[in-house]
């Protein structure tokens, strides 16, 4: 982002994560509040890419498997003979989503529970600092009256 912005700027999406990461405004005169809020925004942004680069992995890697099992199991090879890959049908596929979620069923509830802690966290944070500049706006609105 250019120097003179006051936003957070928003990315592309990650190719691995699929989430579009972003980069914080810091403001020169951060106070520690307004600084652990904008830790906490980043560790949770961290936490996010992280879960969902190792989910997406696992997924394609283990869809990847799936499919060459599948069409190995069926004496097909992984391209037909015009060179395209060759896919399954959407049962097929279905077999495999509910297979994976349910494999990964406790995983997604750890990040579920984290997600909701995290953003308690960012959430009550939020106030704090909502409160800390409501409260000095009105000390400067009395004083200037």
């Amino acid at each position: 982002p250019p120097a003179h912005s006051r936003n957070d700027w928003i990315g592309p999406p990650d190719k691995h994560s699929n989430l579009r990461p972003v980069i914080f405004y810091v403001p020169p005169e951060e106070s520690p509040l307004e600084r652990r809020l904008r830790e906490a925004r980043q560790e949770a942004q961290a936490c996010d890419q992280r879960f969902w680069a190792r989910h997406n992995r696992a997924f394609r890697q283990e869809k990847e498997e799936f499919i060459y099992s599948r069409l190995k199991a069926k004496g097909l090879e992984m391209r037909d003979e015009t060179g395209q890959k060759a896919t399954l049908n959407a049962e097929e596929m279905a077999d495999f989503y509910k297979d994976f979620l349910s494999k990964n069923f406790r995983k997604h509830m750890q990040y579920n529970r984290d997600w909701y802690k995290r953003n308690f966290t960012i959430t009550f944070l939020m106030g704090q600092v909502a409160l800390v500049r409501a409260l000095r706006w009105l000390r400067w609105k009395k004083k200037n009256v």
